[in-house]
Order: C-alpha cells, then sequence, then structure tokens
C-alpha cells in the first residue's frame, strides 16, 4: 500500500481492513477531481477531492475533506472499507447508528407529542404551586 502522510498505525489498520474484506487495490478505480469549499487557492488549482469506486460492488465513494490529497486518498479508502464492511455484514455500522440516533433526537416534535409535553409541564408546575406556603 503506498504512503498517504497518515501514521503508520493508521495506515496498518486500514491494510488489514482490506485484507480482512478482500479489496484489492487492482479492483479500486481511482479519479482525482477538484473540491470547493474551504482551502482557499489550494482547492481553486489542485485536484485534491478523490473518488474511488470499488468495481466489483460498484460502491462510490467521494471523500474532500482535507486540503491535502495524500490524506484524502487515505480517508476515501477508509470510507469504502467501511461501506463494504456493512455490505458484508449486513448491519449498519455503529458510526451509522450514531448519526441515525442524532438525528432522531434532531427530529421535529409532533403537534401531539409537544402538546402531551406542555400539559405535563403544566401539571408539574400546579403541582409546586401546592407546596408553596400559604400565607394569611
Amino acid at each position: 500500500m503506498t504512503d498517504f502522510g497518515v501514521s503508520a498505525s493508521k495506515q496498518k489498520e486500514l491494510g488489514e481492513k482490506f485484507e480482512k474484506y478482500g479489496i484489492k487495490e487492482s479492483d479500486i478505480d481511482e479519479k482525482f477531481v477538484r473540491s470547493s469549499g474551504k482551502g482557499g487557492q489550494n482547492v481553486n488549482k489542485v485536484s485534491t477531492a478523490v473518488y474511488l469506486k470499488h468495481l466489483p460492488t460498484g460502491i462510490e465513494v467521494k471523500c474532500s475533506r482535507e486540503r491535502t490529497q495524500g490524506i484524502n486518498r487515505f480517508l476515501a479508502r477508509r470510507m469504502l472499507a467501511e461501506k463494504i464492511e456493512e455490505l458484508v455484514l449486513g448491519r449498519i455500522s455503529e458510526k451509522r447508528k450514531k448519526i441515525e440516533k442524532i438525528r432522531r433526537q434532531k427530529r421535529k416534535r409532533s403537534k401531539r407529542a409537544k402538546e402531551k409535553i406542555l400539559k405535563d409541564k403544566k401539571f408539574t408546575s400546579e403541582k409546586k404551586e401546592l407546596r408553596s406556603k400559604i400565607n394569611y
């Protein structure tokens, strides 16, 4: 595996994942495209975004998270390995579960749920009101 400008332990971990799921570098179609967003002149002039396609499964990944192409190559491969892992194991990864949980938490409540919460709040406030001392 080539050097992507990340620590040896991270590269080793990625190599092990590739071996575990039978991902070969020859099965990956890699293209470099211009990315957008923050990064200034470097992002505008250099093709730092990485596009990977795993030919046997047809899974596609595009990564433009960092300003450097080398790190984006590593991150794209890691994303590809995670997607293939999900496909092979047939279950949702822990990372995806966390994302979905946060999405559910941020989702707007229904009108009925809001009314129920407000009703409970009102009941609690009335209960606390009854605890107060009576002044004559």
